[in-house]
C-alpha cells in the first residue's frame, strides 16, 4: 500500500470512530472579535496594524491587544492561544514546538494572558501550534506534524484525543518539508460548505500537490491558486485573517499580488476583501496575519456594537 493510501484508508477509519459524536465546531465565519499580541504596536509593525484596525474600525468590527504580550519579540497570538470549539469551550494545547527549543523568551505567559481576559479552558498535554488547526466546522485539517511532535503519544491515540478534545473529525495533510514549523494554516483555507482553497503548489511543489490533493479531496471540494509562478513571498496571501464575512490579506511589494487577491476574492464571493499593505516585514519574519491574530466568537454587549470603537492603535 502506498504512503497515499495509508493516508486515505488511515482518515476513513477515523471517520468511521468518531463521525455519531460530531459537532459543528466555531469557524472563522462565525468570529466577531479580533485580538493582536500587543508587540505589533512596535515600530516594525506599527503601519501595519494600523492598517488593520481602520479596516476594523470602519466596519464597526470589535478587537482589543492580548495582555501580557507587549514584548517586541511576541508578534504572534495564533499559535499559543486556545482553540475555539464552541461559544464556551477552548481548550488549550501545549505550546513547546520544536523551533521554539532554544529561544523559550518568544514563548508568552499564557496562563496570564488568559486569566486577565477571563477565559477559562480545557488543558492538553498535546503540542499542538494554533497555526496549525484549520476549523471546517465538523472537521479539522492539521499537518502530520503533530505525530512527530508527540511521540509520547501512538499515532490512533493522538488523533483520537484531538478529535474527542475538538469534537470534529480530523483530517492529517502531509507537512510542507520548506516550511520549518509545520502548520497548516500557510497551505489551505476553508471556504465554507465543504469546500477548501489550496494554496499555488500547482506552482510550487507538484508532487507535494498530489498528496495534498489524495489528502483532502475524500473530505472537500477544492479550489486551488494559481499564478503560474512564484516568489519567497507568494505563500503569505492564504494567510489572510477571515473575521465574518471579512478577509484581510497580508499585501507586499510582491508582483503576485493582484492575482493573489482576485483569486481569493473569487474563493470567497460572499466575504469584503481589504488589502493590508506594509506585510513585508511580518512575511519576512515567517508569519502573516492569520498567524498575528486571534479571532473568536464572544456575546457583545448592545452597548458594544453600537458606540464609537477605537480607530487606532
Amino acid at each position: 500500500m502506498s504512503a497515499e493510501e495509508k493516508e486515505y484508508t488511515f482518515a476513513v477509519k477515523r471517520k468511521q470512530l468518531n463521525i455519531k459524536n460530531l459537532i459543528i465546531m466555531i469557524t472563522n465565519y462565525d468570529t466577531n472579535i479580533v485580538y493582536f499580541a500587543e508587540g505589533l504596536k512596535h515600530v516594525k509593525y506599527v503601519d501595519m496594524t494600523s492598517r488593520v484596525v481602520g479596516h476594523l474600525h470602519h466596519n464597526r468590527m470589535a478587537w482589543g491587544f492580548l495582555p501580557q504580550s507587549a514584548s517586541p519579540l511576541h508578534i504572534w497570538a495564533r499559535d499559543y492561544m486556545p482553540v475555539q470549539v464552541s461559544k464556551d469551550k477552548f481548550v488549550l494545547f501545549r505550546y513547546d514546538p520544536d523551533y521554539l527549543k532554544d529561544y523559550p523568551e518568544y514563548k508568552p505567559d499564557t496562563s496570564a494572558i488568559l486569566s486577565e481576559l477571563g477565559i477559562q479552558v480545557m488543558h492538553s498535554d498535546i503540542i499542538l501550534d494554533g497555526g496549525n488547526i484549520i476549523s471546517c466546522g465538523d472537521k479539522v485539517i492539521m499537518t502530520d506534524k503533530i505525530i512527530k511532535e508527540n511521540p509520547h503519544y501512538d499515532r490512533n491515540t493522538l488523533i483520537d484525543t484531538i478529535s474527542s478534545l475538538l469534537e470534529a473529525e480530523i483530517v492529517l495533510i502531509p507537512q510542507d518539508s520548506y516550511e520549518e514549523y509545520g502548520h497548516s494554516d500557510g497551505m489551505v483555507r476553508y471556504m465554507g460548505n465543504g469546500h477548501v482553497l489550496l494554496n499555488n503548489y500547482c506552482d510550487v511543489d507538484k508532487a507535494l500537490r498530489k498528496r495534498l490533493l489524495s489528502a483532502l479531496q475524500p473530505h472537500f471540494d477544492i479550489t486551488e491558486l494559481h499564478y503560474g509562478t512564484y516568489t519567497d513571498r507568494s505563500w503569505a496571501y492564504l494567510n489572510f485573517l477571515h473575521v465574518g464575512q471579512h478577509l484581510f490579506i497580508p499585501m507586499t511589494d510582491d508582483k503576485l499580488g493582484t492575482k493573489a487577491v482576485q483569486q481569493i476574492a473569487d474563493a470567497f464571493p460572499e466575504c469584503e476583501c481589504h488589502r493590508i499593505w506594509g506585510c513585508e516585514s511580518l512575511v519576512d519574519d515567517g508569519g502573516a496575519l492569520n498567524c498575528s491574530t486571534w479571532n473568536i466568537l464572544v456575546d457583545l454587549p448592545k452597548e458594544e456594537e453600537s458606540k464609537e470603537l477605537p480607530e487606532t492603535i
